[in-house]
């Protein structure tokens, strides 16, 4: 029992990096470029990254050192909201049990008192405090072409979350402690407890894309991503008394389901010298759900849906050869159901390019389905920052991120001409 949460939630995050759960989707992958820039990629994406944000940016105008080929070889990033170290709450809590267990063996009634008086307190500030871990990996390779531009891409996001429950009920038996009654099994009758809920999304599809010319000779750049995905729910709860590894088995918390999808994107440039272009997209065209496995109902754990809906998301941007200014809005809301926000962002991003060899990334994204009566982690206004580097074709992007709930940061490798 002895600092066993906190190696517990270590494995849990590790299975959730191939699993999903009762929480909202995670986040929709975001390339470094993308991290750095408020999230923003519709009206923008380079061709590698188009696979991930518009299937159709693989097809459109960029920089000429940019247009022939791509690869991302990976792109990873990582977010944690802990206002609170839930995790080493769980740990002081397991250290206060065991001295509380010390001095009941030992019939040290003045020492039982007082670690009953300080569990309480730890159990109280625990409950409801909520620690959020989002992860995302891709990998992808991209070939513009004329006539057609093709695509690969394999990614994946996770989300997990930690969360603790007080119950009224160990109140009485930490009083009956404080009043000098020595009970050698309390710490099993404690019902307080943590629980785990991990979702995650992985795929692996390929991108076409193409041209098509218009009548005022303008074009229009058209793309799809057919896809298979895989979703994967994770829930565990157990008493704070109660995690054992022995008798852990992953498989019993875990479901998954897997099927074909598809992304579907457009993208149009236009002004005198082809400087703004808007980009539109659609993720996710079918729906896909998946329950959770609710295994321990006796301690409040109840089926949640992991529900995969389309996503449609509209951009603008204006470039130029030394920046890059774009807007971005989700037009459809993602449904939390775990202890979180809705999401729906209104994101701002700028790139401004030193000859071609370094970038300077900014971004800020508001979600305007923020909830203020939120019980868990909000998902509010999250500012971005970032850094790119291309000597000779090679790439080095790297990408950070600060909220009031959170931080986060992206490092990406890659080659592009």
């Amino acid at each position: 029992m002895r600092a066993v949460p906190v190696s517990r939630l270590a494995l849990a995050i590790s299975l959730s990096a191939a699993t999903t759960s009762a929480l909202a989707a995670p986040q929709n992958f975001l390339t470094a470029r993308s991290f750095a820039m408020g999230g923003t990629g519709v009206a923008i994406a380079h061709p590698a990254a188009a696979n991930s944000a518009n299937p159709a940016m693989l097809a459109a105008d960029h920089h000429a050192w940019s247009d022939d080929f791509g690869l991302i070889l990976p792109s990873v990033n990582a977010r944690v909201a802990d206002d609170e170290d839930t995790v080493d709450q769980i740990d002081d809590m397991q250290t206060t049990i065991d001295h509380i267990d010390d001095a009941i063996n030992t019939l040290d009634t003045a020492g039982a008192q007082a670690g009953a008086a300080d569990l309480r307190r730890q159990l109280q500030d625990f409950d409801k405090d909520t620690m959020r871990v989002d992860a995302g990996l891709g990998i992808s390779l991209a070939i513009p072409n004329n006539t057609l531009s093709v695509g690969f891409f394999t990614q994946g996001s996770l989300r997990a979350t930690v969360r603790g429950e007080y119950d009224d009920n160990d109140d009485a038996l930490l009083a009956a402690i404080e009043n000098g009654t020595l009970n050698p099994g309390f710490a099993d009758q404690l019902q307080s407890r943590g629980s785990i809920l991990a979702s995650a999304v992985a795929e692996v599809g390929l991108s076409f894309a193409r041209t098509v010319t218009l009548q005022d000779n303008r074009s229009l750049q058209l793309g799809v991503s057919p896809k298979y995905v895989e979703l994967r729910t994770f829930q565990y709860t157990e008493t704070v008394s109660g995690f054992d590894d022995n008798d852990f088995d992953a498989s019993t918390y875990e479901t998954s389901k897997s099927g074909l999808n598809f992304d579907i994107g457009a993208a149009y440039r236009f002004g005198t010298e082809q400087q703004w272009n808007l980009g539109a997209a659609v993720r996710n065209i079918i729906p896909m759900d998946l329950d959770s496995a609710a295994t321990r109902p006796e301690l409040g754990e109840e089926v949640r849906t992991l529900e995969l809906k389309p996503q449609l998301t509209v951009g603008i941007a204006h470039a130029s050869e030394y920046h890059v200014v774009t807007a971005e809005l989700d037009l459809t809301k993602q449904q939390a159901f775990g202890y979180e926000d809705d999401t729906q962002w209104l994101a701002l991003g700028a790139e401004f390019d030193a000859l071609r060899y370094a970038q300077l990334r900014i971004g800020v994204r508001q979600n305007l389905a923020d909830n203020n009566g939120n019980k868990g982690v909000e998902e509010s206004t999250q500012l971005t920052a970032g850094l790119g580097l291309n000597p000779f074709g090679a790439r080095l992007d790297i990408g950070a991120l600060v909220s009031d709930a959170e931080f986060g940061a992206a490092l990406e490798f890659g080659v592009a001409f």
